[in-house]
């Protein structure tokens, strides 16, 4: 598994990280979740995303991680959903940091993420201050900022923040061309999620009320299909080896999904007629009515 340096941090991931949310679907059992997570780290997959969102994720991942803790890089992220205090106040990011090391079962954690917080709370700089403030105390290592558009082209010049995770794959280039690449010259870590596109391409008609449904219109409007009719190994390249981006998360609860992702990154980049296809293509579709095609939230 090639790795990378998360930015200027001094900590390096696997280009090919784990999206854990998918830890928390019902028909995965307490062994399943342990055996991905065990064969992820086979892999060479040493970066794992959590959040408090996720349901049951960082539960799973705590009862599995104090065994692996130094093999692994482990974010999560906070702002919301915390008893007693308000979304976006300090006390819903602090509480958030306490409950992710109580149920992660760590003593600090690697990357926490402010997860989609609006721009006008982030002006406010209340819960800015109050990760940077875990950061100082030390039970956060890299405060992180994790969305799109106006709010991550802010969290990427304000100075404050280590790490950027952002929405990048074949129908949603905005963040790497606008924010990534710039952010990464400045010595910020990148993490695309949502690499395979939500694997849109899965359907037959428009899904509707799942992930996904933008960018099936969106990838339908490109008119490309990958030269190897490899729609999954096409996208997390794509992805992982796009300008700014230190690891692509797939979030997924097969071990052969994954299995066949880290093959994929291990071809490397996409050849580069294919790679400029994809980049055209979306630039003339994104171009056509501009503000459309944004980051997805």
């Amino acid at each position: 598994m090639l790795t990378r340096p998360l930015g200027r941090s001094g900590l390096d991931v696997s280009v090919l990280g784990l999206g854990a949310g998918h830890l928390d679907i019902a028909d995965l059992s307490d062994r399943d979740a342990e055996s991905l997570l065990d064969h992820a780290l086979a892999l060479g997959v040493t970066f794992v995303d959590t959040a408090r969102g996720y349901g049951a994720s960082e539960e799973r991942l705590g009862r599995w991680l104090p065994a692996h803790r130094e093999q692994v890089v482990v974010s999560t992220k906070v702002g919301y959903d915390v008893p007693g205090h308000d979304d976006w106040t300090a006390g819903a990011v602090t509480g958030g940091v306490e409950r992710a090391l109580r149920v992660l079962r760590t003593d600090v954690v690697d990357v926490v993420f402010l997860h989609s917080c609006p721009l006008e709370v982030l002006l406010r700089g209340e819960v800015v201050d109050a990760l940077l403030a875990c950061r100082d105390a030390g039970t956060v290592r890299l405060p992180g900022y994790s969305g799109e558009n106006d709010e991550l082209a802010w969290a990427a010049q304000a100075g404050v923040f280590d790490v950027l995770q952002t929405s990048v794959n074949l129908a949603d280039q905005r963040s790497t061309r606008e924010v990534l690449a710039g952010a990464a010259r400045c010595g910020l870590g990148g993490v695309a999620k949502r690499p395979i596109a939500n694997a849109a391409w899965r359907h037959a008609e428009r899904p509707v009320g799942v992930y996904g449904e933008t960018y099936w219109e969106r990838l339908r409007a490109m008119g490309l299909t990958p030269e190897a009719d490899d729609w999954a190994g096409t996208a997390i390249r794509f992805a992982a080896f796009s300008p700014g981006v230190d690891t692509a998360i797939l979030g997924t609860s097969s071990r052969d999904n994954l299995s066949a992702a880290a093959a994929a990154v291990g071809r490397g980049p996409l050849p580069a007629g294919e790679r400029s296809r994809w980049d055209a293509a979306f630039d003339v579709r994104a171009g056509e009515s501009p503000g459309d095609w944004l980051g997805e939230v």
